[in-house]
């Protein structure tokens, strides 16, 4: 059994404690571009194991909502900079999360950029744009012959998040994004070489995974896996095929050696455990998405030999010091929801600190 504050080798890192910072998108860039609140929230919270930044996008057409961060200008990778300077002189790691946000956007968030996904079916729900909630349009299906320029894009992003100073960075492949999409039988149609089976579902996924891999070192790559989480109307509706389609993905990039695996899902269900042996390397999870992490929830997971770590979102985004409150039994801030997405520095960079 491990424990909360011991120290954990994954990849090239060596974190000090097993509290890894979640991917929190706080709609706070300015434009797309990481302002002086970022290096503030960022080197505030330099205390977790590993800090996951907020999903980001690798090219312009991969933004998804608004002011979001991105890793394709120079004056992203410029602001960029001073967060991972700020975060290291503060003793911390980062990474960045890479989220081409596909069908999961609308032109007038990009400036106008298409809107493209594996198959043209148009996602579920609304995009909060500039002028308020519009529905999601319907995609462009990606061409055969574009796939490889899509999958350049994020290796470009990785080069640039190393070249900015971060320690390396998350392929983001959950939550409904572009990866996921073309995972899941919901979204993605397609009858080619990329769609129809769960060996052609997850040729993408496994594609852009040994492309940052080669790119920056597998050492300095994690990967974000949600199966059948069902959202954003990525559908995983058949246990057999979630199962086929994950163990496939997993077990083509296994042999890289990545820096860890990182699995949004029930901690204790059959599915994650199986593809956390076929992973075979270090995995953070955490008691799930719809509820808080506690201190004792997270040490369970450890106990219980579930994962290596253990992330953690809502704690950390109202306690940058989390690892010395949970350590010294300190009391908690509460997370206030009306400030979680937009805004400034209030419920961003204004949570007290212990030594406050």
């Amino acid at each position: 059994m491990a424990d909360l504050f011991e120290s954990l080798t994954a990849g090239a890192w060596t974190l000090p404690n097993r509290l890894v910072m979640a991917p929190l998108t706080r709609n706070r860039a300015t434009g797309t571009v990481p302002g002086d609140l970022a290096v503030e929230y960022y080197a505030q919270r330099a205390s977790a194991g590993l800090i996951i930044t907020e999903g980001s996008q690798p090219t312009a057409e991969g933004q998804g909502y608004l002011d979001t961060p991105g890793f394709h200008s120079a004056e992203q990778l410029a602001g960029w900079r001073r967060v991972a300077d700020a975060v290291h002189a503060n003793g911390g790691r980062i990474v960045a999360q890479l989220m081409h946000a596909g069908r999961v956007s609308h032109p007038d968030n990009t400036g106008g950029q298409e809107v493209i996904a594996p198959s043209a079916i148009a996602a579920p729900n609304e995009m909060f744009t500039p002028d308020g909630p519009k529905p999601h349009p319907t995609p462009r299906e990606i061409a055969l012959d574009e796939i490889p320029s899509v999958v350049e894009g994020y290796v470009q992003a990785a080069r640039n998040a190393v070249e900015a100073g971060l320690d390396g960075v998350e392929v983001h492949a959950a939550n409904g994004y572009l990866i996921h999409q073309f995972l899941a039988p919901g979204s993605n149609h397609r009858t080619d070489a990329y769609g129809g089976s769960p060996e052609n579902r997850a040729r993408f996924a496994i594609e852009v995974t040994r492309a940052v891999a080669e790119a920056i070192g597998p050492d300095r790559v994690g990967l974000r896996i949600s199966p059948a989480h069902n959202i954003q109307g990525a559908t995983e509706d058949e246990p057999a095929d979630v199962a086929a389609t994950y163990t496939t993905f997993l077990e083509a990039v296994a042999p890289l050696g990545l820096a860890y695996l990182s699995i949004l899902a029930d901690p204790k269900a059959d599915l994650t455990q199986d593809l956390r042996r076929t992973f075979g390397g270090v995995t953070i999870l955490n008691s799930g998405f719809g509820e808080v992490t506690t201190r004792e929830s997270a040490q369970e997971i450890l106990d219980k030999d579930l994962a290596d770590a253990v992330a953690v979102g809502r704690l950390f985004l109202a306690n940058p010091d989390l690892p010395k409150r949970w350590l010294t039994g300190a009391e908690l801030n509460e997370p206030n929801p009306d400030t979680f997405y937009g805004g400034g520095a209030e419920g961003y960079t204004d949570y007290p600190a212990l030594d406050d």
